[in-house]
């Protein structure tokens, strides 16, 4: 069986989750080459209820269509900690708005005030959704940072590209000084799903020098 990483980016709906989920999956698959199913959920919770979308990577087939266990968990809201904290895989990464989550039923986690920071710093909380996802992307090495930001100017409405690429910046740094706040034994928790991408490059790689011998032959 192929390596997977399952990602659960959470929140309440209206949040922007579904177009997070998005984002990463278009990086994932499209810009870093790796094999992604994307599946979300805005039904009958859509507003004011826990909300999620949900992406599995992997550099073989996913058989797999439905995210759970996960092995990281970003809740920008307290109902989305609450219901899906059971979720997450023993030791996975839980990444937590600290402006909306304020109960945390684990010592083992990450947050930033990510709301109030897109309020602050670009302009309005709508951007929140790309500010969450450009720093848990940093922490953990889940795509590149050109892949993602190839994925929000390919998705995002021009009218909104500005915003959304000033807040994937402040994401970035919001990380790395983070990353300097943390101890050694911090920053080795944080997971590095980058051996995804270079196991992939290695198998295609592979299989192109095998289809070259085959011709050669």
């Amino acid at each position: 069986m192929s390596p997977k990483v399952g990602v659960r980016l959470s929140g309440t709906g209206g949040q922007g989750l579904v177009l997070a989920g998005k984002l990463l999956a278009e990086a994932a698959a499209i810009q870093c080459g790796l094999n992604v199913v994307y599946t979300k959920s805005y039904g009958p919770e859509a507003r004011g209820g826990a909300s999620r979308s949900d992406v599995i990577m992997s550099m073989g087939e996913v058989d797999d269509l439905v995210n759970s266990p996960v092995d990281v968990l970003m809740c920008l809201g307290q109902k989305a900690c609450d219901k899906y904290f059971p979720d997450l895989v023993y030791k996975g990464f839980l990444f937590l708005d600290s402006t909306n989550v304020t109960v945390v039923p684990t010592s083992r986690f990450v947050e930033l005030p990510l709301t109030e920071l897109a309020a602050k710093k670009c302009g309005g909380t709508m951007v929140t959704n790309v500010l969450a996802l450009s720093a848990l992307c940093a922490l953990t090495n889940l795509v590149t940072r050109r892949a993602l930001r190839e994925a929000i100017k390919s998705t995002v409405r021009e009218n909104f590209l500005e915003q959304n690429l000033k807040a994937m910046e402040l994401g970035y740094r919001l990380a790395r000084d983070l990353r300097k706040e943390m101890s050694d034994r911090e920053k080795n928790n944080l997971p590095n799903f980058g051996y995804l991408r270079e196991k992939a490059k290695r198998s295609r790689t592979s299989a192109s020098r095998s289809a070259s011998r085959g011709r050669q032959g």
